[in-house]
């Protein structure tokens, strides 16, 4: 697997489920708000034998405005919901694709949001942000 076609269909299936939401599959140098981006990516290689399976836990970021603190943070909880037209959660179920079928269009054989820590104030540059990290595992060939 490779990791930028990873977190570039992330953003992508993110985007297309939310198009309110500014989706990158990178660390972007500013921020448009409300922004969901791909950040870091751990890799656990060789998962099963003979390359067989190797592991992705990439963690991406959810950016909302701070210009009211209530609104911020009343948008951020819509995107971080489990259900619902703005959750996040539910744009990346989609991306897994049917059962038994690859997700990401083929890119992996599957990935799970697994958790959201961080929910706090995050700073870029000079400007601070409501936000949170989802931590998403994708697992596939090695």
């Amino acid at each position: 697997m490779n990791p930028s076609e990873i977190k570039t269909a992330l953003a992508d299936a993110v985007r297309e489920a939310i198009p309110a939401l500014s989706c990158f599959g990178y660390v972007p140098d500013s921020v448009p708000e409300p922004c969901f981006y791909a950040g870091e990516v751990e890799i656990d290689f060789d998962q099963t034998f003979g390359r067989g399976m190797d592991e992705l836990l990439i963690t991406c970021r959810l950016l909302v405005s701070r210009a009211d603190d209530r609104a911020g943070q009343a948008a951020l909880d819509s995107y971080l919901s489990g259900s619902g037209p703005d959750s996040v959660k539910a744009a990346l179920v989609a991306a897994r694709g049917a059962p038994g079928q690859p997700a990401l269009g083929g890119l992996c054989d599957d990935l799970h949001l697994q958790r959201v820590q961080g929910y706090r104030l995050y700073q870029v540059g000079d400007r601070q942000y409501y936000g949170a990290e989802l931590i998403v595992r994708v697992i596939g060939s090695g």
